[in-house]
């Protein structure tokens, strides 16, 4: 009887994980943003901030980002987009979003929401690492991360604004 129940728990354990695993797997979305260097693959992590990823899809099914620029670009920091102004000042029609923090560190490949001094005033602005930042940690939304393509985002044009701003050509939603 014993080994019959160290079984039955051992199946439901692997079941369960397999379960897991699956249900995890089938969730997750990925975007592809196309620069003039080429494709990058961006994990997005609603299981960090739903409501923050849900804006993004509900903009990138408007194309909302195609042909934005990236309006500032710090080096060995970030590369900031997402507003139609090309300013840093813009956004979308939309409400602003409440923040939605974690625990998760901005790592080199971490997308982040960008947001004025309020917490909960992010709203289509977002920008990507080039390096590790820790200060940020707790104290902005991450979103995503780059999983593909890194060094197309590491070669786009630095400056506050760039003379000559790199622009997203196009940025699609994939399986």
């Amino acid at each position: 009887m014993r080994y019959f129940i160290s079984a039955v728990f051992a199946a439901l354990v692997v079941f369960g994980s397999v379960s897991a695993w699956a249900n995890t797997s089938s969730k997750e979305a990925y975007m592809l943003m196309e620069l003039k260097s080429g494709t990058v693959k961006i994990a997005l992590r609603d299981d960090l901030a739903p409501k923050h990823v849900e804006r993004i899809k509900q903009l990138v099914g408007e194309k909302f980002y195609d042909g934005i620029i990236f309006h500032r670009v710090i080096d060995g920091f970030m590369a900031q987009t997402g507003d139609p102004t090309g300013t840093g000042m813009g956004g979308s029609d939309y409400p602003d979003l409440r923040a939605e923090f974690s625990n998760e560190p901005f790592r080199r490949g971490t997308l982040g929401m960008a947001r004025s001094q309020h917490p909960d005033s992010a709203n289509s602005q977002f920008f990507i690492c080039f390096e590790d930042a820790a200060w940020l940690n707790g104290q902005y939304t991450v979103f995503g991360e780059v999983v593909e393509g890194m060094e197309h985002i590491d070669a786009i044009t630095r400056g506050e604004p760039p003379a000559e701003p790199d622009q997203i050509i196009s940025l699609t939603l994939a399986d």
